[in-house]
């Protein structure tokens, strides 16, 4: 039987709209000002802010003074996010998005998990607030959207920097459908579209295969570009962290200190659950059943500020339903799902920063007991020559008859969780024989070639994905090789090679062979079959073939994309398995007649087609094929090349212009003293005026790594400015 909930939306209730932000009080100042003085912000020849501070807590203040300098407009959007208060900046579009965060994000609940946090966690969150609004009080310029002041407990909403987040699985149309405005799925939702992948990849490699006996760490995130700043923060009290953070949050995400480092790539685990409930009407609500009993479904009312045509901001009142399992975010077949996933913002925001503080890999672990990561599988290197691939440690423990992919009886207690598994349950791998651990968002069974975790010693949910053309790429790069070293390191991150290419290529040219004599078909393809069949499958500025490659690719993505997430199978894989000669010939005609259509010849290359262009900061990205770009030589991530693109065009657009993929890359060596290298997508300014805002362009698009100044004899001769927060300078 079905039954659909009440949606409350009560008439706009106008408000007013405050656009100022009232003075600081004079004690308030005083602490700001206080914090500053402790405070040193260097900034190098990038750009980027070396913080240092006496106190953890100062020289979080500062990190985020210098975060807010170089994009506030990304720290507000990233809190309007993680708060579901969007839709106060950008109205009705937003609003089921804040929906769905905020049947997680209660802020009363987080006010009071902040009162009871631990103090230290206290004072960050405190001198993370601090930085914001001390920012804002000294560029009255500077005009939120909605953020005029932050608060410490806010902090607490955006507790690990992973690029979506668990709640951003569950589907925007699934949601309006259930909550009042049918909508079918979107193309994107469905696989109809091409979605570059959201993930990374890391490589440890044990000092007993580099030339100098020194372990090495590839840090190589693949998320949407401008999504993470880059900054180094000491203070006396131990903290001495550099890599990418996330803008608006308080610690290094991915990144190194002096002994140890660690690259968070998005797991395949299967830790976020549907429970199908079977829903009764009770009264004037409703009852779902749970084994022999019958349990009330609570009710509460969320409420939305939305912004309207005219500026001002109106109520919207949703009645949203939750049972033990977690909130009701859809209807299927019937039956209410409720969806199950980590919310535990203090472990994971203590475990977010402790974890930039430990040395060793033993020190790691113990910060991972808290069992607050769940979307992230890690890489690990240490100045004790320890590498290691480690799984999320938030894993429910569940019954393995029942396939957690799909929704689960909710009505059955054997498919509730039943706590969490123990790390040394997990399948980890810590200093294999093989001398390597890698992860290119694929399952842990291939971590460490033979030395890997066996699929058979552990439960399905620990995988859903299955393997990727990136991770059959970093086996062959890394198996079997010896000397390493951080230039070959960097060499390798910058692979050319094309492995989903390698192998559906073949098959294409077999197909033309297999054309009728007569069928003109085999006369007007045979030079663009000519010339893949002797392509080497690696891309390049100047390959064609890499052009026809990847407009076949994207055409046979539109057709059967859909067919393969329904297959629960990656596209490369159908296309292999799936996809009939005739339709392989026809994508190529396609793909012919597009590259003529739009650039004048089939024979365009890759890099006249593939650009990156950084127009100014809007959070949306657009792009114009008559201002300046750069070539970029590698592609999406999908066809199996480690450096990722993640290019399409866009509207009035021909030419393929990128928006993720590569957003920082760094290569590090651990010894007496750490040594690095890295880059990042665009500059590390937001501003269009600032010499940093397209600096990296160049380097980046030529995998050209810049040294890293971790150490002060290292940035000596660097340094562009130095001053405190709050002081006056002029360059950006």
């Amino acid at each position: 039987m079905h039954f659909f909930p009440r949606r409350v939306r009560t008439p706009m209730i106008l408000l007013a709209f405050a656009a100022t932000t009232a003075a600081a009080p004079d004690r308030e100042r005083a602490r700001w000002e206080t914090r500053a003085a402790d405070v040193t912000i260097t900034r190098d020849d990038w750009g980027i802010p070396h913080i240092r501070a006496r106190t953890d807590a100062n020289a979080v203040f500062g990190m985020m003074y210098a975060q807010a300098e170089d994009d506030f407009a990304r720290i507000e959007a990233n809190y309007l996010t993680a708060l579901g208060r969007t839709a106060e900046a950008d109205g009705e579009e937003a609003v089921w998005a804040d929906l769905r965060q905020r049947l997680f994000v209660d802020p009363a609940e987080l006010k009071r998990q902040y009162a009871g946090s631990p103090a230290w966690l206290r004072a960050l969150m405190d001198a993370w607030a601090d930085g914001l609004n001390f920012y804002l009080a000294t560029h009255p310029q500077v005009k939120p959207r909605v953020l005029t002041r932050f608060e410490p407990w806010m902090a607490l909403s955006f507790t690990e920097g992973s690029i979506g987040g668990d709640i951003e699985r569950i589907s925007l149309s699934e949601l309006k459908t259930f909550y009042g405005r049918p909508t079918p799925p979107t193309p994107q939702e469905t696989g109809a579209t091409p979605r570059e992948p959201s993930g990374s990849n890391g490589i440890a490699i044990a000092r007993s295969l580099t030339s100098n006996g020194r372990a090495l760490l590839l840090i190589n995130p693949h998320t949407s570009f401008y999504f993470r700043s880059e900054a180094q923060v000491t203070s006396d009290e131990g903290l001495d962290a550099y890599g990418a953070s996330t803008w608006g949050q308080f610690f290094i995400y991915q990144g190194f200190n002096a002994k140890a480092g660690w690259m968070h790539t998005s797991a395949t685990v299967d830790n976020v659950d549907d429970f199908a409930e079977r829903i009764v009407p009770r009264g004037k609500g409703f009852a779902y059943r749970y084994g022999t009993e019958l349990r009330p479904v609570t009710e509460k009312i969320v409420t939305l500020r939305v912004r309207q045509s005219n500026g001002r901001l109106a109520e919207q009142r949703f009645t949203t339903w939750r049972t033990h399992h977690g909130p009701i975010v859809a209807s299927r077949d019937g039956r209410w799902i409720a969806s199950a996933l980590m919310w535990r913002p203090i472990p994971a925001l203590e475990q977010s920063y402790l974890r930039t503080k430990a040395t060793d890999l033993v020190g790691y672990m113990k910060i991972a007991e808290r069992k607050a990561n769940s979307s992230n599988a890690t890489l690990f290197a240490d100045s004790k020559g320890a590498i290691a691939f480690l799984m999320p440690q938030f894993m429910p423990l569940r019954d393995d008859r029942f396939d957690y992919t799909r929704a689960v009886d909710g009505s059955d207690p054997a498919t509730d969780w039943k706590g969490l598994h123990t790390l040394a349950s997990l399948p980890n791998v810590a200093n294999p024989r093989v001398g390597w651990v890698h992860n290119t968002n694929d399952w842990p069974w291939s971590a460490a070639g033979p030395d890997s975790p066996k699929a058979k010693d552990y439960p399905r949910y620990m995988d859903q994905t299955g393997s990727n053309a990136r991770g059959v790429h970093a086996d062959l790069l890394l198996t079997g090789k010896r000397g390493w070293t951080l230039d070959r390191l960097q060499a390798a991150a910058y692979d050319p090679y094309l492995p989903a290419f390698a192998r559906l290529m073949p098959d294409l040219v077999a197909a033309w062979r297999a054309l009728p004599a007569g069928d003109p078909r085999r006369a007007a393809l045979a030079e663009p079959i000519d010339l893949i069949e002797r392509w080497d499958h690696r891309w390049g500025y100047d390959s064609v073939a890499t052009s026809l490659a990847v407009f076949w690719g994207d055409h046979l993505w539109g057709e059967v994309g859909a067919a393969a997430q329904a297959a629960r199978m990656n596209v490369p894989d159908y296309i292999a398995a799936r996809v009939p000669a005739e339709q392989r010939i026809a994508a190529l005609s396609a793909a012919i007649d597009r590259l003529n259509r739009d650039f004048g010849s089939w024979r365009t290359p890759w890099g006249a087609i593939n650009r990156f262009q950084r127009l100014d900061n809007s959070l949306k990205p657009h792009f114009d094929d008559s201002r300046p770009s750069v070539p970029v030589p590698f592609t999406s991530a999908q066809w199996g090349g480690l450096a990722s693109f993640g290019a399409k065009a866009w509207a009035g657009t021909k030419r393929y212009y990128g928006t993720s993929g590569n957003s920082f890359v760094a290569v590090v060596e651990f010894g007496p003293r750490v040594r690095a290298k890295a880059v990042m997508a665009g500059g590390q300014s937001g501003d269009p005026a600032s010499p940093h805002f397209a600096d990296q362009i160049q380097r980046y698009a030529q995998g050209n790594l810049r040294p890293v100044y971790f150490y002060p004899d290292e940035l000596a001769g660097h340094v562009e400015r130095r001053y405190r927060p709050g002081e006056v300078t002029h360059a950006r």
